[in-house]
């Protein structure tokens, strides 16, 4: 018979057993705060995607709210951009709020010239013109129809004329003033004139269309906050079932908050880029007959359109009122919206 081996009675110790919470560490240690960060960002995404797909989904609805709100946004568009253009046809207008300094008759061709120049000098103007004796002879026979009785005269009655074109003229009328007051003190000078009740209107016609503006702009701002408001308070209205199961399972108000947070950012960027369409459209139609009637009146006026700051800006406005209006609506209805 084969002997029987007998097994060791010595035990084999027994590994150490890992402690549940040092596994719990370590992994929290590793990935919780990316698996965190991983779970906000795709609750994100899924938020603002579904929220734009609800908008898909009703289309009708979604295009009657974005229509209204486009042509809303358009029409506050439309006058900053006038104000532009008028801002744009008054800088062409400053030539006509130029000072004209009328020398006295025994002032010089060169002396004359020499006054230009220190004129010129000054911080203040943009440009100074010398018109001569023989030059404004020339062309009052050319424009005013009396070349004949000119001609009867034996001396040029009309004196040297020297243009001032101030800088800023109308910004500043006090600027203006100041330098009138300068350039007329001067020996040489026997009357200045310039038309300071036509810088006051003209200024005052600039101010008053910045403020409309500005005014408009805001009731404008005002109503699409209601609208998106209220569009808000509607979609709240139809998925408060919805909502209260999610409340009833533990949802916080942010979470439920956030789908439609992003419903009135897409309300608000599409309104802003459709009004951005409507003003470029409206431009267009606009430009030929605009550019047609300078033209006649020997101008050079070419409209301006929205530059990258303000079309950038038009969309960040008016996502920003979606946005701010949804939250507002919501900051009150959740508060009120408890189950039952």
């Amino acid at each position: 018979m084969k002997p029987v081996k007998r097994r060791s009675t010595r035990e084999v110790p027994a590994k150490p057993p890992v402690k549940h919470h040092e596994i719990r560490q370590t992994r929290t240690a590793g990935g919780d705060f990316t698996d965190k960060l991983h779970a906000y960002r795709d609750h994100h995404a899924h938020a603002l995607f579904s929220s734009l797909g609800r908008l898909v989904a009703t289309p009708f609805t979604t295009i009657m709210t974005i229509a209204v709100l486009a042509i809303s946004i358009s029409l506050a568009s439309g006058f900053y951009i006038m104000v532009i253009n008028v801002q744009q046809l008054t800088a062409d207008l400053e030539s006509s709020n130029q000072i004209s300094l009328f020398l006295k008759d025994e002032v010089s061709n060169e002396d004359a010239a020499d006054l230009a120049a220190d004129i010129q000098k000054n911080s203040n103007v943009q440009a100074v013109k010398m018109i001569s004796k023989e030059q404004a002879l020339a062309e009052f026979k050319t424009y005013s129809g009396f070349g004949a009785a000119i001609d009867v005269l034996e001396k040029n009655p009309l004196p040297i004329v020297l243009q001032v074109l101030p800088k800023n003229t109308l910004q500043d009328k006090q600027q203006l003033e100041n330098l009138f007051k300068t350039v007329k003190q001067f020996d040489e000078v026997d009357y200045a004139q310039v038309d300071m009740q036509w810088v006051d209107r003209l200024q005052s016609m600039v101010e008053v269309a910045r403020r409309g503006t500005a005014l408009f702009s805001f009731m404008i701002g005002l109503g699409v906050l209601f609208i998106i408001g209220n569009t808000i308070r509607l979609e709240l209205h139809n998925r408060r079932d919805e909502i209260m199961i999610a409340k009833l399972v533990g949802a916080t108000n942010s979470f439920i908050r956030r789908p439609f947070l992003y419903t009135g950012f897409w309300i608000g960027f599409i309104s802003g880029v459709s009004a951005w369409f409507i003003v470029a459209l409206l431009m267009l139609i606009l430009r030929q007959p605009v550019e047609k009637l300078s033209g006649l009146y020997e101008g050079d006026l070419h409209l301006i359109f929205l530059s990258v700051t303000d079309t950038l800006a038009l969309l960040a406005i008016s996502s920003l009122l979606g946005i701010f209006s949804s939250w507002a609506v919501l900051l009150f209805q959740l508060r009120h919206t408890r189950p039952e």
